[in-house]
């Protein structure tokens, strides 16, 4: 019956505390109702505050940091009040331990999230940007906390981390309207290069999908190939991929065009075949 007594007598100091409990218990839970009240008031007061003047994105981080952090001093009220021993500063250092500990496992999780913050302050990369990074050339869809949206041009949606987007290089494709844009033409030996790049400049000039717009047209001879003069052929279009890919099937077919009807030779690689003694040929009769 001893150890009854014991067990009896445990759960009697239990209910006891417990009981003495209850005015902490109920001040807390008002104070939790009231931290709910408070973050949902501040939370729609920071989103009215930003408004549309920064990326949707970037307003949502901020509502939900402010109701982070409302939640924390809410909660931190409501522990003191339960526990009357805790103070501000060990409730502050117990954060500050947790933190690290929480920081070390979830290295990657914070690295992205940090990159996050920092690529949602760039002006740079908008959504519908379309950028190349690492390989991974899209439009941007969506850029959150965490990670980056990227639709591929064959139709394929590409995640990337922010980490990745902020360590490596980035090429933002569509940062201007216009792109420059080369290709390689080659004339004949037997041709005048004076007159060739006339000709090819003029073709160029005639499409409707090169920029007019004070951006100059540079056309140079580059080398000497194997059988051709080649020239470097360089003008403006629009940055997106699409527009590239447009305004260069124009402007080949222009140039061919114009070349072929000035009777200036585009040629193709030939091949002269020799042999160290003369060839003799075999006449075959036919079989009677």
């Amino acid at each position: 019956m001893e150890p009854v007594k014991i067990l009896m007598s445990q759960l009697r100091e239990m209910a006891r505390g417990l009981i003495e409990m209850l005015p902490q218990l109920a001040v807390a839970v008002i104070v939790i109702l009231i931290t709910v009240i408070v973050a949902w008031v501040a939370k729609r007061a920071v989103g009215r505050a930003t408004g549309k003047r920064i990326r949707p994105s970037l307003r949502n981080l901020f509502v939900n940091l402010t109701g982070i952090g409302v939640w924390l001093i809410g909660l931190m009220v409501a522990a003191i009040v339960v526990f009357p021993n805790l103070t501000p500063a060990s409730v502050l250092a117990g954060l500050g331990i947790g933190s690290v500990a929480i920081g070390f496992a979830f290295k990657d999780v914070f690295e992205n999230f940090l990159a996050g913050i920092i690529i949602l302050f760039r002006k740079e990369m908008r959504i519908g940007d379309f950028v190349e990074c690492d390989g991974i050339e899209g439009k941007v869809e969506e850029i959150s906390i965490r990670e980056t949206h990227i639709r591929r041009t064959d139709g394929q949606l590409v995640i990337v981390p922010n980490a990745m987007l902020f360590k490596s290089p980035l090429t933002i494709q569509t940062d201007l309207d216009q792109r420059r844009t080369t290709v390689i033409c080659g004339v004949g030996y037997g041709e005048d290069v004076d007159a060739a790049r006339e000709v090819i400049r003029e073709a160029v000039e005639g499409c409707k999908t090169v920029s007019k717009s004070g951006r100059p047209i540079q056309i140079f001879a580059r080398e000497f190939n194997s059988s051709s003069i080649d020239f470097e052929v360089t003008w403006w279009c629009g940055s997106k991929p699409v527009d590239v890919r447009k305004s260069r099937d124009e402007v080949i077919a222009a140039v061919k065009r114009a070349l072929d009807d000035a009777r200036i030779e585009i040629p193709f690689p030939y091949r002269t075949l020799t042999f160290p003694e003369p060839l003799t040929v075999k006449q075959h009769s036919e079989a009677s």
